[in-house]
């Protein structure tokens, strides 16, 4: 790999680019994270792949956080990207990196499509009322076929994780999502402690984002129950392995649900300090989405309330 950003040209091998780019991307640097990976110079078609795929990713990062529209140029350059690999093969079965490629891109499209249904307009939208029944049913069945072509666990634990947030956002089902999240969380808590694979990278370990994930969806249902300690214990926790895992807007959203306890045990003047520097810090990094909660939370606003149902007509 070559950085061809300026006239100094420098070799710098592709697993430790990436590596550069992903942790700024999880750390809300995702301009940064795309102008390093769009200054590299691949050689072969497998390194232009994961670049494009890694860029994608930044993108999709950059739409959820910051409010952007960036990642479906990018997804479908790194579909163009996967199809040149793939087709290099000339009828050979694709070995095992490039089989985990060839899933990477099916489970980020998974995860934008996701992303195209919970947030309309702008606007963070959960529930099956006034939605098109076909594209929740389709993103089920996505996942569903990416967690039986998994090639590992923690892939598995991925795909878990998106069945759990498509019955919850998308079909409220409530009863059915934390079973998928348990999936998740044992998926993400096997190997050593510590990890961060997360889709597209290592996978020899548990993925602290994994867990993370889990737990605070976790904890949202412990909340509803009524069971505000239980909801602290995950939630904190989730908080600690998302700042180990180096994910600053993460964090920041995580913090604002222990702020939503700390209202809950009647500490309003805490919970709002809290949340002043939440919204501070989230506009700061361009984290509109956190920072929009933030804000609205200090409306009134529970960031962790179901829907209100839809008005009858009668």
């Amino acid at each position: 790999m070559t950085n061809t950003a300026s006239t100094l040209r420098t070799a710098v091998p592709l697993d430790e680019l990436i590596a550069a780019a992903r942790e700024l991307r999880i750390g809300g640097r995702w301009e940064r994270a795309t102008r390093l990976l769009d200054s590299g110079e691949a050689t072969d078609a497998r390194s232009r792949a994961l670049l494009a795929l890694a860029a994608a990713e930044v993108a999709l990062e950059s739409d959820w956080f910051g409010g952007t529209a960036l990642a479906e140029p990018r997804l479908a350059a790194a579909g163009l990207f996967v199809e040149v690999l793939l087709a290099s093969l000339d009828g050979k079965p694709a070995d095992e990196a490039q089989s985990d490629i060839r899933w990477d891109l099916d489970f980020l499209r998974l995860r934008h499509g996701y992303l195209g249904q919970v947030r309309v307009d702008g606007v963070f939208r959960v529930g099956p009322d006034g939605r098109d029944p076909d594209a929740p049913a389709a993103l089920r069945a996505h996942a569903e076929r990416l967690r039986g072509e998994a090639p590992d666990g923690v892939r598995r634990g991925w795909a878990e994780m998106y069945l759990g947030l498509v019955a919850d956002n998308l079909f409220a089902e409530r009863d059915v999502a934390p079973g998928h999240y348990e999936a998740a969380l044992c998926a993400g808590e096997a190997g050593e402690a510590g990890g961060t694979g997360e889709a597209g990278g290592s996978h020899n370990s548990g993925d602290d984002l994994l867990v993370r994930e889990a737990l605070r969806h976790l904890g949202d249902h412990d909340h509803d129950r009524g069971d505000h300690a239980r909801a602290r214990e995950r939630w904190s926790r989730a908080t600690e392995l998302g700042a180990r895992a180096g994910t600053v807007p993460g964090t920041l959203s995580q913090q604002l649900l222990l702020a939503v306890l700390t209202r809950d045990a009647g500490d309003e003047a805490g919970a709002v300090a809290m949340v002043r520097e939440i919204a501070r810090w989230a506009g700061a990094i361009g984290a509109m989405t956190t920072e929009a909660q933030a804000r609205g939370f200090l409306a009134g606003v529970d960031p962790t309330a179901p829907p209100a149902p839809a008005e009858s007509d009668s």
